[in-house]
């Protein structure tokens, strides 16, 4: 391991670099959803593709309801139903009424739409007690888009509103960038699978289940390799056999096993092997591990620390952004906010230190929850938000506006 430290952002950018960009898949609309446009949609289609009603009413020709008031209704015969989804288009002729649903086609003739509130709603002769003006409750063909419209540009996130655009003009599939396939491994002689009794000096597996969660929630793929053995010649022997066995993968992420203490497998069995194993000025999660694993695949490894929140604060920090930028996301990073301390904060020097806290969004103020303990997993489930303290400075004065990265968006 390396002696000098390394700082959050170079160590970033190395873990970004590692990362190319996935490439083009089309996918079902259903499959696409929280993915990246690869390219540009373009509708062959104009949206309306008709002219259509705005209302439940009656279609009719303005200048035969012209002066209709209820004290001087007009009265037509209803010629024509139009519910919506009717192909063939009757047309209106002079002095009838067709009545008609929302959606439904507009009938060559008619130019304006009564709403079914201003008549008495009848089936053979209606009785029609406004005037609206030609074009009213009209939705014309085209308004929304016209044919040959870009309507989502490449880089756009989808979510439901864009799905339902795509959608509405016909696309039945969509070229996305292809999620990252990253594969997870849990080490440790200490883990056992929750649900299993427990004996003195063991305890149950969480950083698998919060790593492939996150990777899941950043967009990615996540396979999982559980209880990898403690031991290097079976370590890289099982890493081995599940790489040649899983197709594609993008990166894989480990926890634990990277310090500088005795029985560190993933360090020991990955250091001669293209990954190099750093200090990182920060708390938690000073001890990091990234590169390129020779000999298998060549494929991307990024190693965390152990405890619970060092690797979880890790992977907001190095590995969320570079996944989401290897989608194509516009936005990898999280958002940050300015914020101002609701108490005074000692931090080590020249380290920035990563805190768990809780926004005040009605005062903008911050304050931690929990301690610095990159053991305390529960508070890091009950932060919305992490406080970035910079490395300049170990004394931060309550009221001092700090960076906030936000956890729910």
């Amino acid at each position: 391991m390396s002696k000098a430290l390394r700082t959050v952002e170079e160590h970033r950018a190395v873990v970004a670099a590692l990362l190319s960009p996935t490439e083009a898949q089309d996918r079902p609309l259903a499959d696409a959803l929280g993915l990246v446009l690869a390219e540009d949609l373009v509708t062959t289609i104009p949206l309306p593709p008709f002219d259509n009603s705005a209302m439940d009413g009656y279609a009719v020709r303005a200048a035969d309801i012209a002066g209709a008031s209820p004290e001087r209704p007009v009265r037509l015969p209803v010629a024509e139903d139009i519910p919506a989804g009717r192909t063939d288009s009757p047309p209106l002729q002079p002095g009838t009424a067709h009545r008609i649903m929302t959606g439904a086609a507009m009938p060559p003739g008619a130019d304006t739409v009564v709403k079914v509130e201003d008549t008495d709603g009848g089936t053979e002769t209606v009785r029609i007690d406004a005037a609206p003006s030609a074009g009213n409750h009209l939705r014309r063909r085209g308004e929304d888009v016209a044919e040959g419209t870009v309507v989502l540009r490449a880089g756009s996130v989808l979510g439901p509103v864009q799905l339902g655009l795509a959608s509405a003009v016909g696309a039945a599939t969509l070229p996305v960038r292809r999620p990252p396939t990253v594969l997870v491994l849990s080490t440790g002689t200490e883990l056992v699978a929750p649900g299993q009794p427990l004996r003195h000096g063991q305890i149950y597996e969480s950083n698998g289940t919060m790593l492939a969660a996150s990777v899941t929630e950043a967009g990615g793929r996540a396979e999982r390799l559980q209880f990898v053995p403690d031991d290097v010649p079976r370590f890289l022997a099982t890493l081995e056999e599940r790489i040649a066995s899983a197709g594609t993968v993008d990166l894989i992420l480990t926890s634990g096993g990277v310090s500088a203490g005795a029985y560190e497998v993933v360090k020991d069995a990955l250091a001669d092997r293209g990954v190099e194993f750093v200090r990182v000025a920060m708390q938690p999660g000073g001890p990091q591990g990234a590169g390129r694993l020779t000999g298998v695949g060549d494929i991307p490894v990024v190693t965390l620390p152990g405890n619970p929140v060092s690797s979880q604060l890790s992977f907001e920090v190095f590995v969320r952004p570079a996944l989401r930028a290897a989608m194509g996301h516009p936005y990898p990073e999280r958002a940050v906010i300015s914020a101002r301390l609701d108490e005074t904060l000692h931090s080590p020097p020249g380290k920035r230190q990563f805190r768990r806290g809780e926004l005040d969004a009605k005062t903008g103020t911050v304050r931690t929850i929990g301690g610095p303990g990159s053991h305390l997993l529960s508070s890091m489930a009950r932060a919305d938000c992490l406080i970035d303290l910079p490395s300049d400075h170990d004394l931060h004065e309550q009221h001092t506006m700090v960076d906030v990265w936000l956890l729910d968006g």
